[in-house]
């Protein structure tokens, strides 16, 4: 699972707020070391400790679902009523006692109609007795099973996922499990859809089965559709027939067991543009107006799963994969096994490709992928265990980066998963692998993405890369098939290197927090004293232990020292036989925490200027940015305009926009130089937005150029720009751009019309809303309501009413929380729509919704 929501576009950040910030804390006592690693619980908090705003309260244990009965195969038959949103299903069930005998089952089932509940007989099928509460169904079977007896149910019933409680979490929206899209057909810009998004335990809204991930089984699916759709689900399809009333039957097949929660359908207007990867099928679905885009989206993957199959040494394992991109999906991607499910985002004109970046699209469809090893073919045995599944997704947009652009792009990439997680762990610090949380889709949050994939790349760089992939093959090659918790990854690594790990595991996946560390240094004598420590809150974390790669310049030369550090003061002493030029700690930029180095600003540029990485190249950047006006440190920013990497270029010119120093007509020549030249469009996008950062000089030419640029990066930089001080000439240019297709460029235009337009765009805003997607609406609709405040009242009355429904039915909470704001806008004064506001707010059931409001 990938998921998108981000501080930096719902401002003050739900992340952090009850949608992530649950509590966490421990299992329980350590077992022994063999068959478990330590769990840490919570500190008890004791009178005169001050306790930390981060650490969350205590919340009840979620251990792994005990295993009665085994589901061992699946078998659906499914038909849909649209107009009703319904699903007609017949499921046959292959089940067996896990160990004990068993007489009872029980299955997850929610809000289905029920037809029939019979126990399938080689002669005849017997009615069975049960119980049935909307959620779960307990059924009597004829006789007490033994582990070595299979039994068949079956269950006619007719699933109604769009009357079910509304529930989801910042990762997964929405948890009804089945989704109809445009089911009507009333919405003219929007196809025609039926999906399903399982994880967490939403697939049982569909179908019945015991819906916890240490389930395994092997399924078939019948689908019947309309003629003029396609379908898709997990394994081959195996059949397809027409039938009499004008519909087709599709039967998809896997014969490798999989987990509940990742099977899925769709069904729907798809082109499908097939590739290949060592005889086996690798499929595209997307809209028939991407057909010809499909293979520069997603034409990697054939790649990808050569290099994953050879770096892991085991081959994909699954019958087939494909993707496919749908309408209003409720999270970034999902790895259904063998169908991966993505959001209609990741479709692209041509034209949008431009703007592609790794972190967008590539970087998912990475992630995705490696999870048919990490989580589909090993399976977390619990929630708990998520990080066994996520985290080594994360990686694996690191591992790709890294084979695919190399060692600055993948860089960059950990460069942004420290960022997100230090972000979070600002309001939240929990242990990776937590058996403690409110909700189980607290899991999916900064901890189990961005700081686990950190941490295994510090287990990487401890351990080295040979025993590294050697571990993880041999964690695939024992576990497939299986569901695991994490001492089944520690003890791979233990078995591979012959050392105990448990120092590794214990302090990385199962205490909270990070090391926060002050660095100095001084040198006297021919000695180099080092200090380092550990400046966090040990009641709360750990006093960690180290493992780092310090080096010392002198003069040009590098001289690379392995330290490890274990206390929480701790000095070490180099024979160094001059001054040193720099001393850089954690010179490989591996430990995952927040660290204080001091430094002064000649060895900050002269680490720029001598840099092993993008890492030490970016660091100078960012720490000298309120000293562009020094000759040393301006001539660094435009040394920097020249790296080979379009993310120091980017960064540089961003700093520049607070250069006020000497020859600044040179500095300003040179931004417009890259403004119109550069060929990453985020650097001429860039560019134009530190241009607009100088009031004092007219840069309309630059802009109204960068408006006929062929990338809507650059062209909503430009609208940006122009905003910031319009012209009646520039705003005939931007209303050249009112039809753009392009939902980032609506946002842009929909921002400049809130600074700068008149009543005559208000039409434009209304009739533009269908086409802005869910992610840019947020941004949209509080530019929308800022337009209105300019407006007389009488004439808002469509727009606010527009603003009022999406805030109040919008399946997409970011939506409604974007709309709401909207409608804070416009409230100062209007004692009618204070009261609309109210009501929005006491009938919001959300959440993070009623907690955010309740800060506005």
């Amino acid at each position: 699972m990938k998921y998108f929501v981000s501080v930096g576009f719902l401002g003050l950040c739900l992340l952090s707020g009850p949608a992530f910030g649950q509590p966490g804390g421990g299992k329980g006592k350590a077992a022994a070391k063999k068959n478990s690693t330590a769990v840490v619980e919570a500190a008890p908090v004791s009178s005169g400790i001050t306790v930390p705003s981060w650490l969350p309260p205590e919340a009840p244990a979620h251990p792994a679902a005990t295993l009665l009965n085994d589901v061992v195969n699946t078998k659906l038959d499914v038909r849909f009523d649209w107009a009703r949103q319904y699903l007609l299903g017949t499921a046959v069930l292959t089940l067996r006692p896990h160990f004990y005998p068993q007489s009872t089952l029980v299955l997850d089932a929610k809000g289905f109609d029920l037809k029939t509940v019979q126990l399938v007989g080689e002669k005849a099928d017997k009615n069975l007795t049960y119980k049935y509460d909307k959620t779960q169904l307990v059924i009597a079977l004829d006789k007490a099973y033994t582990r070595d007896q299979t039994y068949q149910v079956r269950i006619a019933y007719v699933a109604k996922p769009d009357e079910l409680p509304q529930g989801g979490s910042a990762a997964i929206t929405s948890d009804k499990g089945l989704y109809f899209i445009n089911p009507l057909g009333k919405e003219p810009n929007k196809p025609r859809q039926i999906w399903t998004q399982g994880e967490t335990q939403s697939n049982s809204c569909w179908f019945p089965t015991i819906d916890h991930p240490n389930q395994r089984m092997t399924q078939e699916i019948a689908l019947t559709v309309d003629s003029q759709y396609k379908t898709l689900s997990n394994g081959l399809l195996v059949n397809s027939r027409k039938n009499a009333d004008g519909t087709r039957t599709d039967i998809w097949r896997q014969t490798l067991p999989a987990a509940p929660y990742l099977t899925m359908l769709a069904v729907g207007d798809f082109a499908v543009v097939s590739d290949t990867w060592r005889g086996k099928t690798v499929d595209y679905y997307v809209e028939p107006q991407y057909k010809n885009t499909a293979k520069a989206v997603f034409g990697h993957t054939p790649e990808m799963l050569e290099f994953f199959s050879k770096r892991l040494g085991l081959d994909f394992p699954w019958e087939k994969y494909a993707q496919i991109a749908v309408r209003d999906y409720v999270s970034g991607a999902m790895e259904n096994t063998t169908a991966t499910v993505h959001g209609s985002t990741i479709q692209a004109t041509s034209r949008e490709l431009l703007d592609a970046q790794y972190e967008g699209a590539e970087s998912t469809i990475a992630h995705e992928l490696f999870h048919h090893w990490f989580g589909d073919l090993v399976t977390c045995e619990s929630w708990s265990n998520l990080p066994l599944n996520e985290s080594f997704a994360n990686y694996a947009q690191y591992l790709w980066a890294e084979q695919k652009y190399g060692p600055d792009q993948a860089a960059l990439v950990q460069q942004h998963d420290l960022a997100a997680y230090l972000e979070e762990a600002n309001d939240k610090r929990e242990p990776l692998i937590r058996y403690r949380y409110q909700n189980r889709e607290d899991m999916f949050d900064r901890h189990s993405y961005e700081k686990g994939g950190r941490v295994l790349h510090m287990l990487r760089k401890y351990v080295g890369d040979d025993a590294f992939f050697t571990s993880l093959s041999r964690y695939l090659a024992k576990n497939k098939y299986t569901a695991v918790e994490i001492s089944k990854l520690r003890e791979a690594f233990e078995e591979t290197t012959g050392e105990d790990l448990t120092w590794f595991f214990d302090q990385w996946f199962m205490q909270r927090g990070h090391p926060e560390l002050k660095i100095t240094h001084s040198y006297s004598n021919g000695q180099l004293l080092l200090r380092v420590r550990q400046m966090q809150d040990t009641v709360f974390q750990p006093i960690y232990r180290l493992p780092v790669t310090i080096t010392v310049w002198q003069k040009d030369k590098a001289i690379d020292h392995r330290i490890t550090v274990t206390k929480t003061d701790e000095t070490f002493s180099f024979i160094a036989a001059d001054r040193p030029s720099l001393v850089k700690f954690d010179s490989e930029a591996q430990l995952l925490g927040e660290i204080d180095e001091e430094r002064s600003t000649e060895e900050l540029v002269f680490q720029f200027y001598h840099a092993r990485n993008y890492l030490q190249r970016a660091e100078p950047l960012e720490m000298l940015h309120n000293k562009a006006a020094d000759a040393g440190v301006s001539g660094m920013y435009r040394n920097a305009l020249q790296d080979n990497f379009y993310a120091i270029r980017r960064s540089a010119l961003d700093h520049l926009r607070a250069y006020r120093g000497t020859a600044p007509t040179a500095v300003r020549s040179e931004i417009q130089h890259f403004a119109t030249t550069d060929p990453s469009s985020a650097v001429r996008a860039q560019a134009i937005t530190t241009l607009s950062f100088f009031a004092s000089e007219n840069y309309g030419s630059v802009y109204q150029a960068a408006l006929r640029d062929s990338s809507y990066l650059v062209e909503a930089a430009a609208v940006a720009a122009i905003a910031k001080s319009p012209t009646p000439a520039a705003l005939q240019q931007v209303a050249a751009l009112d039809n753009t297709s392009n939902s980032t460029l609506l946002v842009a235009i929909a921002e400049c019309y809130a600074k700068a337009g008149t009543i005559e765009q208000y039409p434009w805003f209304l009739r533009r809303l269908p086409d802005v997607n869910d992610l840019d609406l947020y941004a949209y609709l509080q530019s929308f309501g800022a337009f209105m405040v300019q407006m007389p009242a009488i004439e808002r009355e469509k727009g606010v009413q527009t603003l009022e429904t999406l805030a109040r039915t919008h399946p997409q909470y970011y939506v409604r929380l974007g709309a709401y704001k909207g409608l804070v806008t416009l409230a100062a004064g209007t004692p009618a729509l204070k009261e609309i506001l109210r009501d929005i707010r006491d009938k919001e059931k959300d959440e993070r919704l009623k907690a955010y409001y309740g800060m506005i």
